[in-house]
């Protein structure tokens, strides 16, 4: 692949993005990792992104300051130009209302954050090897 694949990580908890960013690098996902704080900021990067290319992958939080994950997703799978864009729901919460409300956004997957860092660096290196190496997407 000749583009150059980017994660965008929208979490407003700085240990939840060291955790996050750190086991990444254990699965040496080759990848160019790009963080923001809150929905606003995601809504931000992906419509003022200088180089014109979507991340490859979205991993939203849905409780962030704001705008929360929830209103991010609902921006980000009605706007034509990017609801092709992959979004994985990466979150605390177990609310049943939480996961019918988010598949119902068009959220593409939802996880609940693991408890262990092993955990996470498992589920991880999954995500990304399905998303960026398996599944073929449209152009962006």
């Amino acid at each position: 692949m000749n583009r150059k694949r980017t994660i965008l990580i929208a979490d407003d908890d700085e240990d939840d993005r060291f955790l996050v960013k750190s086991a990444l690098d254990d699965c040496q996902i080759p990848c160019i990792v790009q963080y923001v704080q809150n929905g606003v900021e995601v809504m931000n990067y992906l419509e003022n992104n200088h180089e014109n290319q979507k991340p490859s992958l979205i991993l939203l939080d849905l409780n962030m300051p704001k705008k929360d994950g929830r209103e991010a997703l609902k921006e980000i799978k009605c706007n034509p130009k990017l609801r092709s864009v992959p979004v994985i729901i990466l979150t605390t919460s177990k609310a049943m209302e939480d996961i019918n409300l988010c598949y119902g956004l068009g959220a593409n997957g939802y996880i609940v954050k693991p408890n262990s860092f092993s955990e996470l660096a498992d589920t991880l290196k999954i995500l990304t090897k399905f998303w960026l190496d398996v599944v073929t997407l449209p152009p962006i």
